[in-house]
């Protein structure tokens, strides 16, 4: 039998996994298994970078599949206009998916005592529950539900007799509300609406605060092993002026998303050096004349990296959704938030949590 595996689909998600496993102590590490689905992520060569480290037994992809790959999954996602047949097709649906991922999954999760699932609403959720293994699931960001809780989101109607069928594993809710769902690992539960009995609160400064600084060189090796790059691109432009981080989000098409992020610039960046950090999915070109005068950070990480450079200061953090929070290297933190993207959308794409 295995110790622990982690089932990641973000470097956020993998971030977490690693600090928890630097919160053991060194004898109980080097026996978990990393996995990292491509879903919906690119890792690069992360994989090969973590498993040098040693702090991982083993380091695997997961090819996990969206239902949208399988039309014979689909076919019970039309709607048949009344909850009857809906639930009816959402039973065979919960099943199906759960069964077609079973060739792509890339281990025997019955051969682990722990299983740790990030963002369980990914079909890696619907094979646990199909094959009726125990699982803990991890909140998909810091403070994720806060921002939506995307379990009572997707359930709007009859959530009591979802929420019911659900815990008898006959239709698949994640977050904690699944049959084989262990229990929902949150990092803080007072900001959270609605109560739930599975939620596990384990906040994540205190995780972050366990890693020992001698430690640290596994982040580095794992997530940043071209700092000095980082640390490089900072230097750059008049080292005199304020400097301005803007955290960017994958939100909305890429020409609103661009008029969004030089609005930032011109409210925010007045007299100071403007720098750039891309979320990991953010396709938008920074390389236009509309930034020439920022600088743009480089690589796909997960942006509390940043805080293990020493050396790293700015004045300001500017953030759409992502939570700053965790942030230790920035005077001023600027969550933005729904706001002000109703300025650039309709509400209703990003203010789920009002109509629950």
């Amino acid at each position: 039998m295995k110790a622990r595996v982690y089932v990641c689909h973000t470097f956020y998600h993998a971030y977490i996994a690693v600090i928890k496993e630097l919160n053991l102590p060194e004898t109980e590490r080097g026996k978990a298994t990393l996995i990292l689905s491509t879903m919906s992520n690119d890792f690069g060569d992360m994989a090969d970078r973590t498993k040098r480290t040693g702090l991982f037994e083993d380091v695997l992809m997961y090819d996990e599949k969206p239902d949208t790959f399988f039309p014979e999954v689909m076919k019970y996602h039309a709607d048949k206009g009344n909850i009857i047949l809906n639930l009816l097709q959402r039973m065979r649906y919960t099943k199906m998916l759960g069964k077609m991922q079973e060739k792509y999954v890339p281990v025997d999760f019955t051969q682990f005592r722990e299983i740790n699932v990030f963002c369980d609403s990914d079909p890696i959720g619907y094979y646990l529950n199909y094959k009726k293994i125990k699982y803990h699931a991890q909140e998909d960001g810091l403070d994720t539900i806060k921002q939506c809780d995307d379990a009572r989101y997707s359930n709007l109607g009859h959530w009591k007799l979802k929420s019911f069928m659900a815990r008898h594993n006959l239709i698949f809710i994640p977050n904690g509300y699944s049959k084989y769902c262990v229990d929902m690992e949150v990092n803080d539960i007072s900001c959270l609406k609605y109560e739930m009995s599975k939620y596990k609160e384990v906040p994540r400064e205190k995780l972050i605060n366990g890693v020992a600084k001698k430690d640290c060189h596994y982040l580095m090796d794992i997530f940043m092993p071209d700092g000095e790059k980082l640390l490089a691109q900072l230097r750059e432009g008049d080292s005199s002026k304020g400097k301005l981080m803007i955290l960017s989000d994958p939100v909305c098409e890429l020409d609103v998303r661009k008029q969004i992020m030089l609005d930032i610039i011109a409210e925010y960046g007045k007299g100071m050096q403007v720098i750039i950090k891309p979320h990991p999915r953010d396709v938008l070109s920074y390389e236009t004349e509309d930034f020439k005068d920022c600088v743009v950070i480089r690589g796909k990480f997960p942006m509390e990296i940043m805080n293990y450079f020493p050396e790293l200061h700015v004045d300001t953090v500017v953030s759409i959704f992502t939570v700053v929070d965790a942030i230790r290297f920035a005077d001023q933190k600027i969550l933005l938030g729904n706001d002000f993207m109703d300025k650039y959308e309709d509400p209703a794409l990003h203010r789920q949590n009002d109509v629950i």
